[in-house]
C-alpha cells in the first residue's frame, strides 16, 4: 500500500501475511497518527515502534536547537520592531513629521526589500516579511498622529488587516497569520466600542466567537485537503484556545443578563461546536480539545449554579462541584491517554 502524505510504503511479505515492514520513500516527516495506523493494523515490534517514534516524531537535540534558533530569531525581530515604536514615542515632539514617515516608510521599504530580493533562509525571509507587516501598522500608527486622523481608531487596524490580507496568504507563515487574527479581533472590538454602541457583551462574543470557530475550521479542514494550508499544531490550538474562551465568556454573560436571542444562538452554536470539537479530539487523540472545552463547560456551569442561587450554601456546593468535575476530566483525560499509548504499541 502506498501513501502520498507523506511518501512512505508498506510492504508484505510473501508467504507471511501478518508480517510487514515499513520503507520510507520521501524526505517528508511521518506522523504519530500514521504510526499508530501502522502499529495496529500489523505486528510491528515495540522495539521498531519506539525506534521510529525517536526518529521521526520525539524531539531530538537537533530540534532543540533549531527551536532556539527560531526563537531568538523572532526574539530579535521583536525587540528591533519595540526599539522602532519606543524611538517614536520618546523622541515625538523632537521630529518633524516628514522624518517621522519618512524613517518609518525607509524601514519597512528596506526590510521588505531584502526579504523578497536577497537570497536568504526561506524561515529568515518569512520572519522579515513579519516585520514589514508590523511595520506597516506602525506607520499607519504614526500618520493617525501627526495628522489626526486615529492612531487608536477601529479603521486603523481595519486598513491595515485589508492592506496585508493578500500578503498573508501568499506568505503563509504561522506568525503572520497570528498577527492577521489578532486584527481581525481588535477591528471587531474596536468597531463595537467606538461605532456600535448598541451591541450586547453576548452579541459582540458570539460574533468573535463566530470568527474565531470558522478561522479554525478553514485551517483544520484545509490541511487534510491541501498540504500548503496546514499550519503547526500551537497555532491552531491558539485559536481554539481563543474561541473557547469567547464562548465561555459569552455564554456566562448570557447566564447573568436578561435572556435575548443573541445568547440562546451562542448557546446553541457552543453545543454544535463542542460536540464536534470532542469528536476532533477522540478522532485525532488530541486531548488538548477535549481538556480546553470540559474546563469550559465546567466554568459555565458554575455560572449557572451562581444564577440559581449566591448563598453560602451554594457557594459549597460550586466547591465541591470544581473539585469533584476537574478531578474527573483529569482522571479521563488520563486514561485516554494511556489507551492511546498502549494502541501505539
Amino acid at each position: 500500500f502506498v501513501f502520498h502524505k507523506p511518501k512512505w510504503a508498506i510492504h508484505q511479505f510473501s508467504g507471511k501475511p501478518t508480517h510487514y515492514f515499513v520503507i520510507f520513500l520521501g524526505m517528508e516527516k511521518i506522523r504519530r497518527e500514521e504510526i499508530q495506523v501502522i502499529a495496529r493494523n500489523s505486528n510491528w515490534s515495540i522495539a521498531s515502534v519506539s525506534k521510529t517514534l525517536r526518529e521521526h516524531v520525539y524531539n531530538g537535540p537537533g530540534d532543540w536547537l533549531k527551536f532556539l534558533k527560531l526563537f531568538f530569531l523572532g526574539l530579535g525581530v521583536s525587540f528591533t520592531v519595540a526599539g522602532i515604536i519606543f524611538f517614536f514615542a520618546y523622541n515625538w515632539e523632537a521630529l518633524h513629521k516628514f522624518v517621522k514617515l519618512g524613517l518609518i516608510s525607509g524601514l519597512f521599504v528596506a526590510t521588505t526589500l531584502i526579504a523578497v530580493l536577497v537570497q536568504l533562509n526561506n524561515l529568515v525571509k518569512k520572519v522579515l516579511h513579519t516585520a514589514s507587516i508590523i511595520l506597516v501598522g506602525v506607520f499607519l500608527a504614526v500618520f493617525g498622529q501627526v495628522y489626526q486622523t486615529g492612531a487608536n481608531a477601529y479603521d486603523l487596524f481595519l486598513n491595515w488587516t485589508l492592506l496585508i490580507a493578500l500578503w498573508v496568504a501568499v506568505v503563509n507563515f504561522a506568525p503572520l497569520w497570528t498577527v492577521f487574527i489578532t486584527l481581525i479581533n481588535t477591528t471587531i472590538v474596536l468597531y463595537a466600542e467606538q461605532v456600535a454602541h448598541g451591541w450586547s457583551d453576548v452579541f459582540l462574543r458570539s460574533m468573535l466567537f463566530g470568527v474565531n470557530s470558522f478561522i479554525l475550521v478553514i485551517f483544520l479542514m484545509g490541511s487534510a485537503w491541501a498540504k500548503n494550508i496546514e499550519q503547526p499544531s500551537w497555532f491552531t490550538h491558539l485559536i481554539a484556545l481563543a474561541a473557547v474562551v469567547y464562548a465561555t465568556m459569552g455564554v456566562c454573560s448570557g447566564i447573568f443578563d436578561p435572556p435575548q436571542t443573541a445568547f440562546y444562538m451562542l448557546l446553541f452554536t457552543t453545543l454544535l461546536l463542542y460536540a464536534a470539537g470532542i469528536w476532533y479530539g477522540l478522532q485525532n487523540k488530541s486531548a488538548f480539545y477535549l481538556s480546553i472545552i470540559g474546563f469550559s463547560m465546567i466554568v459555565m456551569f458554575s455560572a449557572f449554579l451562581i444564577k440559581l442561587s449566591d448563598d453560602a450554601g451554594m457557594f459549597l456546593i460550586i466547591s465541591l462541584f470544581i473539585i469533584a468535575s476537574v478531578t474527573l476530566l483529569i482522571m479521563w483525560l488520563i486514561k485516554l491517554h494511556r489507551k492511546w499509548n498502549t494502541q501505539i504499541r
